[in-house]
């Protein structure tokens, strides 16, 4: 497959992902920028673009071959730009609201013509909150809304979340939570053919070989049998279709003046990142998301060799391996290293519980 195939193949002209689901912390520990920092991250949701503002990057760009992914990261930006936290807790669809399309008519002045006309011709999305109107969330809200009622009480699945020692969140897991019903309707439900239907692209599993199901059923049970699980925000969203009183790191209070005040170094570019790279040249720092999930052998050399080439000196790449393994560092070993000790100690800290391991590459 060349990148040519995967936009001919792949609906870009919808919200794939609403949010960001991959962990920010150990993305920005795994990174480490220094102050001063040019950054490439993957669009998406932008969630974790705007992450790396904390950092006190000169540059951050988020690139995304998916111009509607660029138009709600242009959205959140405006958003941050002008509204007080809560406020945009409520715009975005955290917390209850009536007012978001009073606020977006005062807000979208501000948005180019070209997401200003996208979310004109949108606004049922606005109204209904749009953290919640991605492909991928509502697999999620399916799951959360029509699944799991058929398999745990609301009782019980608030129980999960509740303050426990580790030792009962686990008897609680093996006693209360793995019922023959969690475990069938679970593995039904995250097969490679539902999820290829209602959440990730087929295409982005074509490079999967062995079952989808049992492997996220696996990693799913370790997440549920922690102590980790009560703070997990991802898998809050996953099993109650809300985000509670948990929030991503951007939206953190404690960061949110940061992020707003950093908001003119964010830069949106259309395209892969290879574009992102001969637009702005060479980058300290990149968050490559699961980009290489769908690429076939072939095209990861490639895609590989060329992010190498847009690096700083010494410069870390971080990205996450789902279901097909993929290193830089194994397949260019005299162009970078693998950050064995700090990914795989990344990886068990990693909130993006459903992810086979977070790897840290850096630049030789």
């Amino acid at each position: 497959m060349t990148k040519t195939d995967l936009t001919e193949r792949v609906n870009f002209e919808i919200i794939r992902y609403a949010n960001c689901w991959e962990d920010a912390d150990i993305l920005l520990e795994g990174l480490s920028p220094m102050p001063g920092s040019k950054v490439l991250s993957i669009g998406s949701a932008g969630d974790n673009s705007f992450s790396f503002l904390i950092t006190d990057p000169e540059l951050v760009v988020a690139v995304d071959v998916n111009r509607i992914q660029l138009f709600l990261i242009e959205l959140k930006k405006v958003c941050i730009q002008n509204l007080e936290w809560d406020e945009t807790l409520a715009f975005l669809g955290f917390v209850p609201s009536e007012e978001r399309l009073q606020c977006f008519d005062q807000l979208k002045s501000q948005l180019t013509s070209a997401a200003r006309a996208y979310w004109d011709s949108n606004r049922g999305v606005i109204a209904n909150g749009v953290i919640h109107q991605g492909k991928f969330e509502k697999y999620f809200q399916l799951f959360s809304g029509k699944i799991l009622p058929w398999i745990h009480s609301k009782r019980t699945v608030n129980a999960l979340f509740e303050g426990k020692t580790a030792e009962e969140q686990t008897h609680f897991y093996d006693s209360q939570w793995n019922t023959w019903r969690w475990r069938l309707l679970f593995r039904i439900f995250f097969s490679k053919y539902v999820m290829g239907k209602y959440g990730r692209d087929p295409e982005f599993q074509k490079q999967v070989q062995g079952s989808v199901s049992k492997f996220i059923f696996d990693k799913a049970a370790a997440q549920l049998a922690s102590v980790a699980a009560q703070d997990n925000y991802i898998l809050r969203y996953t099993l109650t279709g809300s985000f509670g009183d948990l929030l991503p790191h951007y939206l953190q209070k404690a960061h949110y003046p940061l992020v707003r005040a950093n908001l003119g170094r964010l830069h949106l570019k259309e395209g892969f990142a290879q574009a992102a790279i001969a637009h702005y040249g060479k980058f300290h720092c990149m968050n490559l998301s699961d980009i290489f999930e769908y690429m076939d052998t072939g095209l990861f050399r490639e895609t590989a060799g060329t992010l190498v080439a847009g690096m700083e000196k010494d410069g870390r790449l971080g990205y996450w391996n789902l279901m097909v393994p993929r290193r830089i560092s194994q397949i260019l070993p005299e162009s970078a290293r693998y950050l064995q000790a700090e990914s795989e100690c990344l990886t068990k800290q990693d909130k993006g519980f459903f992810y086979n391991g977070f790897i840290i590459d850096q630049v030789r």
